[in-house]
């Protein structure tokens, strides 16, 4: 036991918690005055959601056994982790806080998914899913990749959730967006972010938090750390940077919220390899993926003709998938998790192939997963609001709540 990295991962901890209300002020800024309301709380009631079910059989499902899927139910209620001993896992922590530190990234990880489907969607039947979602994809997923499931055998590696947290997420949310359908006036009116103020503080308080996310994954307070936590702003400001040259170049004037928007994918693009690749490749993978990401929200989206409201697959699914390939390209040999599996420029495609095959897997199984799960809700309730409803505003419809009482008009 180690009692300063015991305070490191409670302190970490406590910042990826902070990422969860955080990413509602971006989500809430970016969506319009007559649906804030929801678009946040369905950002934050995973606060609630999550955490319950964690303890009751999340940690369990994530970390117990040896099974290839999914472990067993030998921890339910947390029954047999210790909150001052280390016997499970094997670090320099209590198996507690090592399964309290794990629950906030299922809760952000569900959090970030309600970006695509703010202003349709009705708020009972995307808290079921959630319940589902998280039992069916998100634990199976994290003990494939961190328990020593399907995802590790084959020798993937991600360091703090390229596949378990922004992949799955992303996907999921591109799979609510189709099945949901567009919002009645898409293509049609243009929508505008109603406080941009909220989104720079959501980012802003996002790459704070991400701190704990990168550097908090190696476990301990040591140069691991130091070293996700470096990886970690280099890609955040390169990105963060890359996009407003971006929109410089293609419409003439930098944006906050692009600004905003290019920080958050930079973080996305450098979770899986944070711990793994050297620090003048964090800029590179920064600076890379801002264009790729901006491609895919700026013209792909409007291609085909899909509405993902806030962009969680434009931003997270895209980025998630082009960090899980670099980490693959650029892991150094000395920060590899296996000798003979480093990145691609240092003479080995083993571990590349071992990314790609985990990117298409996860892709597959949270899109196949996610589908099943709305579709068998829909057969019991309605999940998108009325016509009228969505004209009228779901944080009226939905909650008679109103985030600014003095407004009375409806959003064009």
């Amino acid at each position: 036991m180690n009692s300063g990295s015991i305070a490191f991962i409670i302190i970490c901890a406590a910042l990826v918690f902070l990422m969860t209300p955080a990413l509602a002020f971006f989500y809430g800024g970016l969506e319009r005055r007559k649906n804030v309301i929801n678009t946040m709380l369905m950002a934050v009631i995973p606060l609630g959601i999550a955490s319950i079910l964690w303890v009751v059989i999340g940690y369990s499902l994530s970390f117990s056994g040896d099974g290839t899927w999914i472990g067993n139910l030998s921890h339910v209620f947390f029954d047999g982790v210790s909150s001052s001993n280390n016997t499970l896992h094997g670090l320099e922590i209590p198996d507690g806080l090592f399964g309290g530190f794990q629950m906030m990234f299922s809760i952000i990880t569900v959090a970030i998914l309600t970006g695509s489907v703010v202003g349709r969607m009705r708020f009972t039947p995307l808290v079921i899913f959630m319940a589902f979602w998280l039992v069916i994809v998100y634990y199976p997923l994290a003990h494939m990749v961190w328990g020593g499931g399907f995802l590790a055998k084959i020798h993937s590696i991600d360091f703090a959730g390229g596949n378990v947290v922004h992949i799955s997420s992303g996907v999921s949310a591109l799979v609510l967006a189709l099945v949901l359908g567009r919002r009645r006036d898409y293509a049609r009116l243009e929508y505008r972010p109603h406080n941009i103020p909220f989104v720079l503080l959501g980012a802003g308080l996002l790459w704070f938090g991400w701190f704990g996310f990168n550097a908090g994954s190696a476990l301990a307070a040591n140069g691991l750390a130091v070293h996700a936590l470096m990886t970690t702003n280099t890609a955040a400001a390169a990105a963060m940077l890359s996009w407003v040259l971006v929109e410089k170049i293609t419409i003439g004037k930098p944006t906050l919220v692009g600004a905003s928007t290019g920080l958050v994918v930079g973080l996305v693009a450098i979770t899986p390899g944070a711990g793994f690749v050297s620090l003048w490749s964090s800029i590179l993978i920064g600076a890379l993926v801002s264009p790729i990401s901006y491609y895919f929200i700026s013209v792909i989206k409007h291609k085909f003709g899909y509405d993902d409201a806030l962009d969680a697959f434009g931003a997270h699914g895209v980025g998630g998938i082009f960090g899980g390939i670099v980490t693959g390209i650029f892991t150094v040999p000395s920060l590899a998790l296996e000798k003979g599996y480093a990145g691609l420029v240092y003479g080995s495609g083993k571990l590349l192939l071992a990314q790609l095959e985990a990117i298409l897997f996860t892709i597959v199984f949270s899109a196949i997963a996610t589908f099943i799960i709305i579709k068998a809700i829909s057969l019991f309730m309605a999940i998108r609001v009325s016509d009228r409803e969505e004209a009228i505003g779901l944080d009226d419809s939905e909650h008679d709540e109103t985030a600014y009482p003095t407004f009375m008009g409806l959003d064009s």
